[in-house]
């Protein structure tokens, strides 16, 4: 039991981060034969994440909309929070812009390097109305039950929502929460079920965390030894060109925008940083998505209740690094890689294109590319050329949804200090652990 409680005593993000160096060299060492013998600690993680994931969202929604209606205007905060996600997406658009035209990842690109992904199949983009209209779910047993494990094109375990899945969701247990609101003293009963349901799955998560350690060895082993690099050297400029402008948007804008608030931005990477790592191990911000909600609340001390409603939509649409930074960096790269000269109209299209966009396909499985869809149609360019990417396109998603992952923390955070959701105290502490051995509620 010493060792145990030894080894709950590490930090959760220095756990992770050795799992991930010690996975790395795993993969390096065996190959191929990594993905035999680690991947399945991966599919274990991913499996617990998605076993814990959509009840944790329901009962967290049901019990939030209870406790909001009665303090705060959640009509109110819901539009401060998207307007946040509005914003940060429009500075995300440019940094890809820019980063495109700085880095000029696509010219002298040797074209017969570059083949198509024989995996890559072009995605049907959703219409507005289609959005609006899965947003409702025709059965809610069906949209609790929609999360599921899947494997991308390379073989990676991921976590892979049906369409509009958390939305859904969060609609149904919205709906829940004003009725059990409306009812009153009648329902009294149930609504403190639903806050002891909601404190029963915070546990349960807390349990499930112990084990990311061990998912991040197994997914990270699996992805270095099946995965190979050979096939990025002609994409490399691409691949820095990326990772610098997450990175720059992370640091820089994200970073700027919590001085702006009076919010130490240092404070809110250590509380944050549980998060973004699993964003970036998983590539999925619903793998995250129990992460980001714990960094969220117990190390930055945003309110629980509001927390539980932004967090969750978030991850269904707030995506800086998939639908705004990548739509944008693969348009200017697609277009020097093809020799076409961007006109200052196709600029604006491209970045109209990308806010909207990331909104507009909301829980869609697949968001990079389909947003890169949407862009390049937008903009004009051809669609085949992002089957190139595709080729690469697990180690893209890695820093993508580690951004992702950040802006989702993040947005809940500024709004908070806004409204007065924020406990400074709990955030000046920021806590980077989330385990066991650090489950005091904030």
């Amino acid at each position: 039991m010493r060792l145990v409680h030894a080894w709950l005593k590490i930090p959760f993000w220095q756990r992770v981060a050795a799992a991930f160096v010690l996975g790395a060299f795993a993969g390096w060492v065996m190959g191929p034969a990594a993905q035999t013998w680690f991947g399945p600690l991966g599919t274990v993680y991913v499996n617990l994440i998605k076993m814990i994931a959509i009840p944790l969202v329901f009962f967290a929604v049901v019990s939030a909309v209870g406790a909001l209606s009665g303090q705060r205007s959640i009509a109110a905060l819901g539009g401060r929070t998207l307007l946040w996600f509005a914003i940060t997406a429009v500075l995300a658009v440019g940094v890809g812009l820019a980063f495109g035209w700085g880095f000029q990842p696509g010219a002298g690109v040797d074209l017969a390097s570059l083949p198509v992904a024989e995996n890559y199949r072009q995605r049907d983009v959703p219409g507005p109305l289609d959005v609006l209209l899965n947003i409702v779910p025709e059965n809610p047993f069906r949209a609790l039950a929609a999360l599921g494990a899947g494997r991308t094109g390379e073989g990676q375990n991921v976590i892979v929502p049906s369409n509009f899945t958390i939305l859904q969701v969060i609609f149904f247990a919205g709906l829940v929460g004003f009725a059990l609101v409306k009812l009153g003293a009648k329902t009294a009963g149930l609504r403190g079920l639903m806050d002891q349901s909601r404190e029963l799955m915070i546990q349960v998560t807390r349990f499930v965390l112990e084990a990311t350690p061990i998912g991040t060895f197994g997914l990270i082993a699996a992805l270095v030894g099946s995965y190979g690099f050979g096939q990025l050297v002609p994409l490399g400029k691409f691949v820095v060109a990326l990772y610098a402008a997450c990175a720059f948007h992370i640091v820089v804008v994200y970073g700027g925008l919590l001085l702006a608030h009076g919010l130490n931005p240092l404070k809110f990477f250590r509380g944050a940083a549980p998060a973004m790592q699993i964003g970036f191990v998983a590539s999925s911000s619903f793998a995250a998505l129990p992460l980001s909600l714990t960094s969220a609340t117990h190390n930055l001390g945003v309110d629980r209740d509001y927390a539980s409603f932004a967090v969750p939509l978030g991850a269904s649409i707030k995506m800086d690094g998939c639908g705004a930074i990548y739509p944008a960096l693969a348009a200017v790269f697609i277009a020097q890689y093809m020799g076409l000269e961007l006109s200052t109209g196709q600029y604006l299209v491209i970045a109209l294109a990308s806010v909207l966009g990331s909104f507009g396909t909301a829980g869609v499985p697949g968001t990079a590319v389909i947003m890169a869809t949407v862009v390049l149609s937008a903009a004009g360019l051809p669609l085949e050329a992002i089957g190139i990417l595709y080729a690469i396109d697990r180690v893209l998603d890695m820093m993508r949804t580690m951004t992702n992952v950040t802006g989702q923390v993040l947005v809940p955070v500024l709004v908070a200090k806004q409204t007065g959701l924020l406990d400074r105290q709990v955030y000046e502490r920021a806590s980077s652990n989330v385990g066991i051995e650090d489950s005091a509620p904030s």
